[in-house]
């Protein structure tokens, strides 16, 4: 077979935001676009295998800027760190096909004791599924949001650090134990127990030495933030994207668009425990707090997004429900429906924004020369109904470096 593939005929989403392209043609060479544009602009070599897609849509692989692949076997993390590792990370594996068959491509996995291996099988071609990129564990102080509050100290399965001397040595031994970027916890959460989202956690001195830490490799350092406070600490120490952002202010968003930093607001988590949280174990004292903070968030992405922020998607699912991975296209219907986004400035934010917030955008999340043939072939277009991406079976095909996995 040969290396090149022309995906001819279809409506062309590139990911980069403008107007499609009608009669399109997609060329791939050895795992890699070569070429897309209009077929009218682009040369079809001959010994090029021609892929017929009139009629279809064309755009690039989904990216879920923030997710754990952990195996979580529900919402409850002090049960979770009573189980068995050899549990979560078989159930983990199971998730794989199921964002293939979403067509996500590229997950961020921003707090996990085995996405790291994970990735290592997909890399040595044991298992098939989407790119992965992870943080290992994430990093927090003391009491903080991934301190599991309702368990001894011994038993977390995350790593509380406190002082700088320590947090040195937390964010260096991540990197060691395979790490690509550091998470990190500068406030309180909704899903932890004996903290509130609006407290700050670590000092300054104490981020700004894990950034420190992080750019000394050359990567960065994405900080769980939903305080006002603790959003503005993280963006003073240099954190590079503030997940979900919950409490963010005019101040706030001014220094996001200042260091041009990335908002992921993980509105589906939240959403998704509100809704159906009580049916599937979520506890009461998360439940009351996601009630609490959604119509805020939502009012207060709606201002950062009017601003200009450059806000990419990201759900915070995992694999169990009600928040299991598959259906991580929640996320751009309630940035349409919530937020105010057209389809296309969704489809933006889980393409080429979300590669952006994983400091990829050179490799991935648009459809251009150069980048990694992540591609998708719908039978429907988004452009008309975002949701129409929530329904696996619109998603004909997905291609990962040019490999078919669908």
């Amino acid at each position: 077979m040969s290396s090149m593939i022309a995906f001819t005929g279809a409506l062309l989403i590139d990911g980069q935001g403008g107007e499609p392209v009608s009669d399109s043609v997609v060329l791939v060479e050895n795992g890699k676009i070569k070429e897309a544009g209009a077929k009218a602009t682009v040369q079809i070599p001959e010994e090029a295998q021609i892929v017929d897609v009139t009629g279809k849509v064309i755009m690039p692989g989904l990216i879920d800027a923030h997710v754990h692949v952990h195996g979580a076997k529900n919402l409850n993390m002090a049960a979770v760190a009573l189980e068995p590792n050899e549990l979560q990370m078989g159930r983990a594996l199971q998730d794989l096909p199921k964002l293939i068959n979403a067509g996500f491509t590229t997950v961020r996995d921003v707090g996990s004791h085995v996405a790291v291996y994970i990735r290592d099988l997909i890399k040595e071609g044991v298992v098939k599924g989407p790119r992965i990129k992870t943080s290992r564990h994430m990093l927090s102080q003391t009491g903080g949001h991934a301190d599991i509050h309702m368990i001894p100290t011994e038993m977390n399965i995350f790593t509380t650090c406190d002082g700088v001397p320590e947090v040195i040595k937390a964010a260096r031994t991540q990197f060691r134990e395979g790490a690509d970027f550091i998470k990190v916890c500068s406030t309180g959460g909704v899903l932890s127990e004996k903290d509130d989202p609006r407290w700050s956690q670590f000092r300054l001195d104490e981020l700004k030495a894990i950034v420190y830490e992080a750019e000394a490799v050359q990567s960065y350092v994405a900080s769980h933030a939903q305080g006002t406070q603790g959003i503005k600490n993280a963006l003073l120490a240099g954190v590079r994207t503030i997940e979900h952002g919950i409490y963010i202010d005019e101040e706030g968003i001014g220094m996001m668009l200042d260091q041009k930093a990335v908002l992921v607001p993980t509105l589906a988590i939240v959403h998704r425990i509100i809704n159906e949280g009580h049916k599937y174990g979520v506890p009461e004292f998360g439940i009351r707090k996601a009630e609490r903070v959604y119509q805020e968030h939502i009012e207060n992405m709606i201002i950062a997004h009017k601003a200009g922020v450059t806000i990419a998607a990201g759900t915070d699912f995992c694999t169990c429900a009600p928040v299991e991975h598959g259906g991580n296209a929640l996320e751009l219907r309630l940035l349409v429906d919530d937020v105010g986004f057209t389809p296309m400035q969704a489809i933006v934010a889980a393409t080429r924004d979300a590669a952006r917030a994983m400091q990829m955008e050179g490799e991935i999340g648009t459809l251009e020369a150069g980048k990694s043939a992540d591609l998708l072939v719908l039978n429907v277009n988004p452009l008309t109904d975002i949701s129409l991406l929530e329904n696996t079976a619109h998603i004909e095909q997905v291609y990962l470096s040019g490999e078919r996995l669908k």
